[in-house]
């Protein structure tokens, strides 16, 4: 799933507060300092995308990621790659521009799931 720019800044704002966040705090503490009706704007858009939730607290809204960042990022991989025509060629081609601390975690995520890579 893409995000816009300030969708992505809301959900790193989010992901960096797990207890969750007022529209208002967001608005203030973004860099681009967008409004706040903007912001609500997004957190609802967000919301219908499953990626955050919110709670009635008095008149507000507390916003929370629906996820983790890293569950985000490895949807988003997994998404790419269905998305790919050729998938051995995508896989090939990603793998020859990971650095080789990336190889490294590639070969023991596949080895926790399959038991050995050789």
């Amino acid at each position: 799933m893409r995000l816009g720019s300030l969708e992505r800044s809301i959900m790193e704002a989010l992901w960096n507060r797990p207890e969750g966040a007022l529209a208002q705090d967001l608005a203030g503490a973004l860099p681009s300092r967008p409004a706040v009706t903007t912001v609500l704007t997004v957190l609802v858009r967000l919301s219908h995308k499953g990626m955050v939730s919110r709670e009635r607290l008095g008149r507000a809204h507390l916003y929370r990621a629906a996820a983790t960042k890293d569950s985000f990022v490895a949807e988003t991989m997994r998404a790419a790659l269905d998305e790919a025509g050729d998938l051995e060629a995508a896989v090939n081609r990603f793998v020859g521009t990971v650095s080789p601390e990336v190889a490294a975690a590639l070969r023991d995520a596949l080895a926790g799931r399959d038991g050995a890579v050789p």
